[in-house]
C-alpha cells in the first residue's frame, strides 16, 4: 500500500522544511536540494572531465616536461580521506538523532578539510620555490590549475559547512540539520574521488 501510495504523492506541492516530504522514499529523492547537488556535481563532474581530457591531449607534445612528485600531496590525501569518513560518520549519527557526535564530526571534519587545504597550499609554495611556476612548462600550468579548481570547489563546500555546523554549534536540533549534514557528506566523498583521480593523474603520467 505505501508503493501505491508514493505513486500518488504530488512533492511539487511540499511546502515546508521537512527533506522527507511526507517521509516517501520517492519524495525524499525528489527535494529541491538533493536535486540541485546532484545537477552541481554533474556539472562539475564534466568541467574535471575535460581538463582530464586537455590534460592527455596536451601531454603528447614534445615541450611536455612532469613535475616532480610532492610527499605533501600524500599527506593532503590522506587528510582527505579522513574528513570524508567523518563527514560520513557524522551523517549516520544525524540520521540517528546524535546532537552531540554531529557537533564533534561536523567540527572535526572542518578542521581535517581546512588542513588538506593548508597543504595544498604549501605544496604550492614548495613547488614555486623548486622553481616550478605557473607558466614555465605545460605539466606546472595544469597542476596548478586542477588542483586550485579542486581548491575552490573545497572552499566552496566550507561555505555551506559553516553555516550547518553554526547551526547545530547554536543548539538547533538534529533533524534541522540531518539533510544539510547528508548533503555535506556527498559533496566530501564526491571531491574525495574527484581528487584521488588528479593525484593518480599527477603522480602517474
Amino acid at each position: 500500500m505505501s508503493f501505491f501510495k508514493s505513486i500518488f504523492e504530488k512533492p511539487w506541492n511540499y511546502q515546508g522544511d521537512d527533506p522527507n516530504f511526507g517521509g516517501s522514499e520517492i519524495a525524499q529523492g525528489l527535494h529541491p536540494k538533493r536535486i540541485a547537488l546532484r545537477m552541481f556535481l554533474a556539472v562539475v563532474f564534466v568541467i574535471f572531465m575535460l581538463f582530464i581530457v586537455a590534460y592527455f591531449i596536451r601531454m603528447e607534445l614534445d615541450d611536455w616536461s612532469p613535475m616532480p612528485e610532492s610527499n605533501l600531496l600524500w599527506v593532503n590525501s590522506l587528510l582527505l580521506f579522513i574528513c570524508s569518513v567523518i563527514m560520513q560518520w557524522t551523517r549516520g549519527a544525524a540520521k540517528k538523532g546524535g546532537a552531540q557526535s554531529v557537533k564533534y564530526g561536523m567540527v572535526a571534519a572542518g578542521i581535517f578539510t581546512l588542513a588538506f587545504v593548508y597543504g595544498q597550499v604549501s605544496a604550492w609554495e614548495e613547488m614555486n620555490n623548486a622553481g616550478y611556476y605557473l607558466a614555465s612548462n605545460p605539466a606546472n600550468s595544469f597542476f596548478y590549475v586542477l588542483t586550485g579548481l579542486h581548491g575552490l570547489h573545497i572552499l566552496g563546500g566550507l561555505w555551506v559547512w559553516t553555516r550547518s555546523t553554526f547551526k547545530v554549534l547554536s543548539g538547533a536540533e538534529v533533524k534541522a540539520v540531518k539533510l544539510s549534514v547528508e548533503l555535506c557528506s556527498v559533496y566530501w566523498h564526491f571531491l574525495l574521488l574527484v581528487w584521488l583521480v588528479i593525484f593518480a593523474l599527477l603522480s602517474y603520467t
